[in-house]
């Protein structure tokens, strides 16, 4: 719980990937609900050029700017290039939200000096504190 309150507390901005530019998917409401808490949103979606009105991008090493947290929507068998990409754009966390596990990757993100939350959903975490 500590890790999972320092990562919304201390992080700004959040790299979500596998967004969903569709308003009814899981992705999509929780970018929105963490946008509006006041934290910065970059789409991760190589299929839309633009999500919750932020330029979206291909991959996070495309990412021009500093990211705090990777936040995972892909299937845990995806979990592995993400973790790899989250490293080399020097994120400060990987977060994989409920029903994504992965522990090789988290294993290998946090030999790299990442924070790592497995099968939790950044929406209800942040609601709870």
């Amino acid at each position: 719980m500590d890790e999972i309150r320092k990562i919304l507390t201390e992080s700004k901005t959040i790299a979500v990937v596998g967004l969903s530019p569709k308003q009814d998917r899981p992705s999509y409401k929780v970018a929105s609900y963490l946008k509006s808490k006041g934290y910065r949103i970059i789409p991760v979606n190589p299929n839309a050029d633009q999500i919750l009105g932020e330029k979206s991008y291909p991959g996070l090493v495309s990412i021009p700017e500093k990211i705090d947290v990777v936040d995972i929507f892909r299937k845990s068998g995806d979990v592995p290039p993400v973790v790899d990409e989250a490293i080399k754009a020097g994120a400060k966390a990987v977060w994989m939200q409920e029903g994504i596990v992965n522990e090789p990757a988290a294993q290998k993100a946090r030999s790299a000096g990442l924070m790592v939350v497995m099968d939790r959903c950044m929406l209800k975490e942040h609601k709870k504190l």
